[in-house]
């Protein structure tokens, strides 16, 4: 009994030992592949686990429509690339210009050809290349449309920004002073405490009131400003107070125009902190030390003489004279000049001293 046992243990182990080892046989691909091809009790268990195998292999893509997919995309990313560097390298009316006879010929031929065996290949191309010139007149309808939009923003909002000077007027206030009022005339600054604060520049009353009598004084603004401000600005002899929407936009930036305030460009002066740097006409800019609440600026003060003499003896073209201070501080130069002018007639007083006490 105690053999017939062991025999019958020796036996079950030896079919474990053998099926462990079938499989660890079957496991690799080329087992599955050879059990998958002789065996006929598990042909769909071997097809179904290994992909290479599967009854039902998956649909290839078309390579035509991959094709097309890819010419379209290269097609749609090319159009706006070149919108992109024509809108950057040209004009509407350069791109008008450049692309007319390659519109003009695609309309042309699509009405005049007649479908021959001849005229096939090229009705064709004509066809297809419709779509590309339908395209450019789109583009240039809708970037005429946008230039008109921002046109309106960047532009002054009148082409005369002052309206006509008064004939008696104008005999006393032949030239017109534009200032700017901030960091010229005044400063704003902000404080968590106090909020809004407005500080005069030291001398700007005397300055405003006293030039008032020979210029025609216009200040321009780009901030906003309390109304009490205007009102002292008007008090001291300020006629015109330009804003914002008085300047051209460009380049990212707010310019004053002198050319659309209504007055002789030859009879203007631009006195600022910043003047070189905010206005179209640099040759009619007197660029003065910007204010940053100094209080011993004197700067306005300074300027008086100089404005004072060309008020009064009136020079042909203003342009000229500033032109003679390029790069100097008028103020100082000014002075400099007038003493050495002083100088000079003391020496002739000296040699000829009859001229004024015969």
């Amino acid at each position: 009994m105690a053999t017939l046992l062991r025999s019958v243990r020796r036996s079950s182990l030896l079919n474990l030992t053998n099926t462990r080892r079938l499989s660890n046989l079957t496991s690799t691909p080329v087992a599955r592949y050879c059990s998958s091809a002789t065996s006929t009790t598990s042909p769909t268990f071997a097809a179904a686990s290994d992909p290479f195998l599967s009854a039902t292999p998956k649909p290839r893509k078309s390579r035509f429509l991959s094709l097309l997919k890819f010419t379209v995309v290269g097609a749609v990313v090319g159009a706006f690339s070149t919108a992109s560097y024509a809108t950057y390298a040209y004009t509407a009316d350069e791109v008008d210009e450049k692309t007319k006879a390659f519109r003009s010929s695609i309309n042309n031929s699509m009405i005049d050809d007649v479908l021959t065996v001849e005229t096939l290949p090229h009705l064709v191309y004509s066809a297809v290349m419709t779509v590309p010139s339908k395209g450019v007149d789109l583009y240039l309808d809708l970037r005429r449309l946008t230039e008109e939009r921002i046109q309106e923003f960047a532009e002054p909002n009148y082409d005369k920004l002052l309206p006509d000077m008064i004939q008696e007027e104008e005999q006393y206030r032949v030239f017109t002073l534009v200032l700017d009022l901030h960091e010229t005339l005044i400063l704003s600054d902000w404080k968590r405490e106090k909020g809004w604060s407005t500080y005069k520049r030291p001398g700007m009353d005397a300055f405003l009131e006293h030039l008032a009598q020979i210029y025609e004084i216009v200040v321009y603004t780009d901030k906003m400003v309390e109304e009490p401000v205007f009102v002292k600005l008007q008090e001291k002899g300020v006629r015109h107070v330009l804003g914002r929407a008085s300047t051209k936009y460009q380049d990212g930036k707010h310019f004053r125009d002198l050319s659309k305030l209504n007055r002789d460009p030859s009879r203007v002066l631009y006195v600022s902190g910043h003047a070189l740097e905010s206005c179209l006409q640099t040759e009619n800019c007197v660029p003065i030390k910007p204010w940053n609440k100094e209080a011993d600026d004197t700067t306005l003060i300074d300027l008086i003489p100089f404005l004072e003499y060309v008020g009064i003896h009136r020079p042909a073209d203003i342009r000229t004279v500033l032109a003679s201070y390029q790069g100097k501080d008028i103020a100082t130069e000014f002075i400099n000049r007038s003493k050495e002018v002083q100088r000079q007639l003391g020496k002739k007083q000296k040699a000829f001293p009859w001229s004024r006490n015969s």
